[in-house]
């Protein structure tokens, strides 16, 4: 499983997943929190628990987007010796034994000083799937040839539910891989329930695209994950499981603690009526 395959990871997930009429659930933890060695246990234990994507946050020390229970995950990470380096080993790990998608969600500061062209390259080598620059807009990008470079990774796109129209026709239009629809505004967090507009937050990005669209920003318990996977194409939780992981950092059997919390969750995803 070592080698990237000819079709990205991401691409054979949802159609797969279209073709059994399911919803994806994406995953979202922080590379390296609270140490690299048990993050590779946990992303291993949320593949195995049934995730179909999993989002790995590249620990940085601003990062801006996020809630305080991301932000201190990062934290976490980076005190633990988290580098880009270790990242790319962590995900060298990973692929020799799971195949699950890898979605890199991080902020251009750390991706520019590694040197942009080099990290898509390393990461793409190494084999992630994806990339989520939180903070670099698709059209900044199409006006600075060496942003436009991706490699082989998917650029995954977020769209705010604020968008106006044109935006989400010009944003979804452009999207590949998946579309990251947040259920509301703010800052990462499972704080506050999902939006209950997501329906119609969804039905105006596809009426441009058929990428696939996911949802994420509040969703925590089984019952918001059925609800948002009934209406979209997959449900992403984030601040949950890294909230878990921050409450059970002592717990020998974290990585197993982790799945355990995921299933219920990725249960509740697969069953949804669509």
């Amino acid at each position: 499983m070592s080698a990237q395959s000819m079709s990205n990871r991401i691409d054979v997930t949802f159609q797969a997943l279209a073709e059994k009429n399911e919803a994806a659930f994406v995953a979202y933890v922080c590379a390296g929190d609270p140490n690299m060695e048990q993050s590779l246990q946990i992303i291993r234990s949320i593949a195995d628990a049934g995730a179909d994507v999993i989002e790995l946050g590249v620990a940085f020390s601003d990062p801006l987007a996020d809630g305080v229970v991301n932000q201190l995950a990062a934290e976490r990470a980076l005190a633990a010796g988290a580098t880009i380096s270790a990242l790319f080993e962590l995900i060298r790990a990973f692929r020799q034994t799971h195949d699950t998608a890898l979605v890199l969600f991080t902020y251009l500061n750390p991706v520019y000083t590694y040197g942009f062209e080099a990290f898509h390259k390393d990461a793409y080598a190494a084999g992630a799937d994806g990339i989520l620059l939180l903070d670099l807009p698709p059209d900044e990008s199409a006006q600075h040839t060496e942003f436009a470079q991706s490699e082989d990774l998917k650029r995954i796109t977020l769209i705010a539910p604020t968008s106006p129209p044109e935006r989400i026709k010009a944003l979804a239009e452009s999207s590949q891989g998946f579309i990251y629809a947040l259920s509301r505004t703010g800052v990462t967090g499972a704080q506050a329930a999902p939006s209950a507009t997501i329906d119609q937050t969804v039905a105006a990005i596809k009426a441009h695209t058929e990428t696939p669209v996911c949802v994420g920003f509040g969703i925590n318990t089984p019952e918001q994950a059925a609800l948002v996977a009934s209406v979209s194409d997959g449900v992403v939780v984030g601040s949950a499981i890294v909230n878990q992981i921050a409450q059970n950092a002592e717990n020998p059997d974290l990585a197993q603690s982790i799945g355990d919390f995921v299933k219920p969750l990725i249960d509740a995803t697969k069953l949804a009526a669509k």
